[in-house]
């Protein structure tokens, strides 16, 4: 039961804030459809921001994409990390793929033994799929109805479930000074460098710390 309660507990929470992006998609002109497809086939949170933020600013559709495929390259990472766990070949990879994202990798690595890491891995990517794109309908459908989404905490509601997978996983002072050192990286970087890039630094850094170890 800890599994499913994990995974839908991150589905719902994440899956909300697909109303954010399609109310802001739409604000931004894309069309109810447009947006519904971003959220169908990119199917990464960060990715479809950066893409609707890029041309509601007045970009062109190559920035966007570049932006986007740039915060998606950790979802690469994610991949290289979960292919020895889910052993996965044919179409059953190419459906993993689409849902390998930060919050099924999260949930699946916060399990403590493979069946349930496997278990995490699954309910959280298709439940985050189906909340998602359900939400992002939601949103574009009433764009001007739900206003500011800040107001509705909706963009506290990602970094809050994060908080939440991660906290029981810092066991040791190794992680808590790895964290820290997380933390302090991606705020300092933040001012300078476009959205998405200090999370990937923490990334590469969590990579060379534990190259090292």
């Amino acid at each position: 039961m800890s599994v499913k309660r994990d995974s839908f507990s991150v589905a719902i929470t994440v899956g909300a804030y697909g109303s954010a992006f399609g109310a802001a998609a739409v604000s931004a002109d894309f069309t109810v459809l447009q947006t519904c497809l971003l959220s169908l086939l990119l199917f990464s949170g960060a990715s479809q921001f950066a893409v609707v933020g890029v041309i509601a600013a007045g970009g062109t559709a190559l920035s966007a994409i570049a932006t986007s495929t740039l915060l998606g390259t950790r979802n690469g990472l994610y991949g290289l990390r979960l292919a020895p766990l889910l052993k996965l070949h044919g179409w059953r990879r190419v459906i993993a793929a689409q849902i390998t994202i930060d919050e099924s990798t999260g949930v699946a690595l916060a399990q403590n033994n493979e069946e349930d890491m496997k278990k995490g891995f699954w309910y959280t990517g298709f439940g985050v799929f189906f909340f998602w794109n359900l939400f992002t309908l939601a949103g574009a459908l009433g764009a001007q109805a739900i206003g500011n989404p800040s107001a509705w905490g909706l963009d506290a509601a990602v970094p809050a479930a994060f908080i939440g997978l991660l906290w029981p996983r810092l066991t040791d002072p190794k992680s808590w000074v790895l964290a820290g050192l997380a933390i302090v990286l991606a705020l300092s970087f933040t001012p300078f460098v476009p959205a998405g890039v200090p999370i990937i630094s923490s990334a590469l850094l969590a990579i060379i710390i534990g190259w090292r170890r």
